[in-house]
């Protein structure tokens, strides 16, 4: 298990505000052509795409890549959670808008902080930590309940955001799987092989089952946001990720990656032209807040909570 820092230090902060950034614009990136690429098919392409990229990068770096080092059922777990979820957002993107999506998947810090302690003793929440991720869910809270009363998105915005909230808890799962098994020492390139090579032959199926069409004829909008779900999110982002949480407390991380839903609203608004509305500026005020009082650190330490 590799020694991990008890703060998140400039190099950490700069790494998941990049990332958070890159995933804000991920969620524009996919509803700008789910109405072109069927959403399962999407996710099955840059999941198939992208272990074919990490697989080459691990060779070109020497990094083996088998099973028989105790992570196959991790690998399989997390494969299975990482491609439930991107289903849930996939399939979701075509009934809510890409801001309020966004703002749903965020919740999974808050199943990683209720999941970390039973993982890792040392990550358990201060009381502080905890308020800053109930005022986050409960801003959150405060705008799944517009999708019954006044729907901007059309009146299955509710479903949209239902499954938003479900992937929200897969990832959350994920990341808590990770975690308790031999992918926590495992490298990150094999960590996200095996999400990705588990995920897109699932993905796969699921579009088969669906009966959705693969076609190579698309437009020029659509092969560029491909080529950067692929390249630039799974496979240089995510393996950044793979890599922080190998080394920085999970906790820490995924409450600072709540930021992504400021991003990904104001890149929805920007590049999509989607509405904005109050109970959804509540709840980004909300993660905004919680984001603050998680990472708030108290001033005297026992050194139980710190060393893992």
């Amino acid at each position: 298990m590799p020694d991990r820092h008890a703060h998140l230090d400039r190099l950490a902060v700069a790494l998941v505000i990049g990332c958070s950034f890159l995933w804000g614009l991920n969620q524009v990136a996919v509803k700008a052509i789910v109405g072109e690429v069927p959403p399962l098919a999407q996710a099955a392409l840059r999941s198939l795409l992208g272990v074919v990229l990490v697989l080459a990068w691990a060779r070109w770096r020497g990094i083996p890549m088998g099973a028989r080092d105790g992570t196959l059922a991790g690998g399989l777990a997390a494969g299975t959670l990482f491609g439930a979820e991107f289903a849930c957002v996939f399939l979701g993107l075509q009934y809510t808008t890409a801001s309020r999506m966004i703002v749903f998947i965020y919740l999974a810090p808050f199943v990683v902080a209720l999941g970390m302690p039973f993982v890792s003793h040392a990550e358990r929440l201060t009381r502080t930590q905890l308020a800053g991720l109930l005022l986050a869910f409960a801003g959150v809270a405060f705008a799944f309940a517009e999708g019954f009363t006044q729907p901007a998105a059309g009146p299955r915005q509710w479903l949209g955001d239902t499954l938003g909230v479900v992937a929200a808890v897969l990832w959350g799962a994920t990341t808590l799987v990770i975690r308790a098994s031999r992918l926590a020492s495992a490298p990150p390139e094999k960590t996200l092989a095996w999400q990705l090579g588990v995920s897109g032959l699932l993905l796969a199926l699921g579009s088969w089952w669906h009966g959705d069409h693969w076609t190579l004829t698309l437009s020029p909008l659509a092969w560029t946001s491909l080529t950067f779900q692929v390249a630039i999110v799974v496979f240089a982002s995510y393996l950044v990720w793979f890599w922080l949480v190998r080394h920085y407390r999970a906790t820490q991380l995924s409450a600072f990656t709540l930021l992504t839903p400021v991003f990904g609203l104001l890149l929805g608004v920007v590049l999509l032209g989607e509405p904005v509305t109050a109970r959804l500026l509540v709840a980004l005020a909300g993660v905004v807040a919680g984001i603050a009082l998680v990472n708030r650190q108290p001033r005297m330490r026992r050194t139980s909570d710190v060393v893992e």
